[in-house]
């Protein structure tokens, strides 16, 4: 059985960073801090995941997490226009994006398949010099992108939940 035990570490920013924090609406996000997560409660939900209708089956009947659902849990606002982009699917797309993006591109060892690992960014986070615009800039995209992943991590666990047999309804 596929169980979810994740510590899930604080990421506090640098406080020259928070007003950009703000106007990116992600401000409430970031002060989560460590997501306090009850083991038992996790765990029950992973088992009633069902990867292939991307609902929760229970007693009462399928459930879904919605996009509104979301929004409302982490304050975030879901109007305007989408945040979406390419999929990288080389090292080479990666790198070019990563040196446009951050000004600096991840080694291949710093990337899992078209991933770049989150300890990349935790060290690109902590090692940028808040010197000007550009630089605070991508130090919130590091901070927004860390706080994605770990908020991010029950989901992927409970994606890869073994499939429990759907009850019928009939008896034999």
């Amino acid at each position: 059985m596929l169980t979810y035990n994740h510590q899930v570490p604080s990421d506090r920013y640098n406080d020259r960073v928070e007003e950009h924090l703000r106007l990116t609406d992600f401000y409430h996000v970031s002060q989560i801090g460590i997501v306090q997560c009850q083991k038992a409660l996790v765990n029950a939900l992973i088992e009633r995941w069902h990867k292939g209708t991307h609902t929760f089956h229970l007693p009462i009947g399928e459930c879904a997490v919605t996009l509104e659902d979301v929004a409302l849990i982490l304050g975030l606002p879901i109007d305007g226009l989408p945040v979406t982009g390419m999929t990288m699917s080389s090292f080479e797309a990666m790198e070019a994006e990563c040196l446009l993006q951050f000004g600096v591109a991840p080694r291949k060892e710093d990337c899992r398949s078209s991933y770049i690992k989150l300890t990349w960014l935790r060290n690109l986070k902590e090692n940028l010099e808040l010197t000007d615009e550009i630089s605070i800039q991508r130090y919130v995209m590091c901070h927004i992108e860390g706080h994605v992943d770990r908020l991010q991590t029950p989901v992927r666990l409970a994606s890869h939940a073994p499939q429990r047999p759907r009850s019928t309804g009939q008896s034999n």
